[in-house]
């Protein structure tokens, strides 16, 4: 049994530092990288690339609404289908030019904050995005919400895809992530969310808020860089993983 960790990673801004990509990286897989609209910009995604280079590690675009101030996590509503295409072509774009001049290769995309909650239950725009992704490369890897509308836009568009469950994040029944608005939305305890993620492994589903047990094909776990405490909860994930028997190692496509 094995799982890729995944992190979103290189949301600092000039000299505003978010997180510890350095130690993160040596923890993950895969990485989502910002790529300036809602966090980033070209210094550091060359930072980050080159990190993740260095420690072997595959990278992906985590693009998202052009909204800095709100760190991306502010839907826009009233968007068209062709702009929401466009910006995430443009990011995805931005980082595999990035990639490209620090001789790494982007391999999946990964939408952000509320770019990823819209489409995860509006149908227009997560067909955007993955129309957005097989017309830069079709071969890119979109990694998706389990049990959400990414996941049919992926299919419609034929995309490879990989199905992705959050450690760090509470579900709710319909098997939606609780509302950062909410309290409780962010888990912070180490302990409990490194067995929650043996459990999701193993059982193939996630528990909701009420205890419901939902299944999810989980074939990557994410941890969210700008988690406090991130650094030990992904430690905190790996041992426990590796007490259990499972290898942490990059996703494999889902067919």
């Amino acid at each position: 049994m094995t799982i890729d960790l995944n992190c979103d990673l290189g949301e600092s801004f000039g000299p505003w530092e978010m997180g510890n990509d350095a130690a993160m990286i040596e923890l993950a897989t895969s990485v989502n990288i910002a790529c300036g609209y809602h966090a980033g910009d070209a210094d550091i995604m060359r930072q980050t690339v080159e990190l993740a280079k260095a420690r072997g590690v595959s990278i992906g675009a985590h693009p998202g609404y052009r909204d800095l101030h709100g760190f991306g996590r502010r839907p826009m509503p009233g968007m068209k289908a062709s702009e929401i295409e466009n910006l995430v072509a443009y990011q995805i774009g931005a980082l595999q030019a990035i990639a490209t001049a620090a001789g790494h290769k982007v391999t999946h995309v990964k939408a952000h904050g509320a770019l990823s909650n819209v489409a995860c239950e509006d149908d227009m725009t997560a067909r955007a995005i993955a129309s957005a992704i097989k017309a830069v490369d079709p071969n890119l890897i979109f990694v998706v919400l389990a049990n959400s509308k990414l996941v049919q836009a992926g299919e419609a568009a034929n995309l490879p895809m990989v199905h992705e469950v959050f450690a760090d994040r509470a579900y709710e029944d319909d098997g939606s992530l609780v509302s950062r608005r909410k309290p409780g939305a962010v888990l912070h305890d180490a302990a409990k969310i490194a067995e929650r993620v043996v459990r999701m492994v193993q059982d193939g589903a996630v528990v909701s808020v009420t205890g419901k047990v939902i299944k999810m094909r989980t074939d990557t776990v994410c941890i969210h860089g700008d988690t406090p405490g991130a650094v030990e909860i992904a430690r905190g994930v790996r041992k426990a993983l590796k007490e259990n028997g499972i290898e942490v190692a990059p996703f494999r496509v889902a067919s």
